[in-house]
């Protein structure tokens, strides 16, 4: 099970929000692509890079920070936030992306996921952000009538890379993650899982290993890393 290191881009910074809300934000480092390079020095074999702002607006804001960061870093990169169009998608990966996010596309336009899944196999990523067991999306302001679980199974025959799974009501509180949710995606597809929210100690990550025969690939950590919880 890998630890992979999140960086949340809110105005070129390095943030984490509490519970998805934007009116909740700390910040933690002015050099995201400075933290990116610590991260990999530390052992860190992946960088997750959320943008905050083009997940809220659907307009790109932070590509100089992800530029930076590819070319500061030699591990693989995945990227999400506000990633809806195939133009997008191939731009993130001139940049030298490995894998991008697809979220909010999931629930509004169904066709460009299927299109895009077919010509990129395994180098993209479903995030599924759960509130409450329904799909949020923009960033987490708007909630779907779509439950999670029965999104994964239906979205289980795309040929994707793995399912990013965050449950919203865990996300930045440091209280341990939602271990039942994890189950039960594991139990609803069989492709890899990364799981994210919650993650407040090593106690949370070795209690999550018990999950990596079933398919848990990894857990994404932020803000635990950035406090230095472990």
């Amino acid at each position: 099970m890998k630890l992979i290191p999140a960086i949340d881009l809110m105005d070129g910074k390095c943030v984490r929000l509490l519970k998805g809300d934007f009116n909740k934000s700390k910040q933690f480092s002015t050099n995201p692509s400075l933290q990116a390079k610590k991260w990999e020095e530390e052992g860190a074999t992946s960088i997750h890079i959320v943008d905050l702002d083009a997940a809220k607006s659907g307009k790109v804001s932070n590509d100089k920070s992800i530029i930076a960061i590819r070319e500061s870093i030699n591990i693989p990169i995945q990227v999400g936030g506000g990633i809806r169009s195939e133009e997008r998608i191939k731009q993130l990966f001139s940049y030298g992306i490995d894998k991008v996010i697809l979220g909010t596309s999931v629930i509004e336009n169904r066709k460009l996921v299927e299109e895009i899944t077919s010509k990129f196999p395994e180098r993209i990523i479903i995030g599924i952000d759960s509130k409450k067991g329904k799909v949020s999306t923009r960033g987490w302001l708007e909630q779907s009538d779509v439950y999670a679980l029965d999104l994964i199974k239906e979205l289980s025959n795309l040929n994707i890379s793995s399912f990013i799974v965050t449950d919203i009501d865990t996300d930045g509180t440091l209280n341990g993650p939602n271990e039942d949710f994890i189950k039960e995606v594991l139990k609803n597809t069989s492709h890899p899982v990364i799981a994210s929210g919650g993650i407040g100690s090593l106690s949370d990550l070795l209690s999550l290993t018990k999950f990596e025969s079933f398919g848990l690939e990894g857990v994404i950590v932020g803000k635990a890393l950035y406090e230095k919880k472990f």
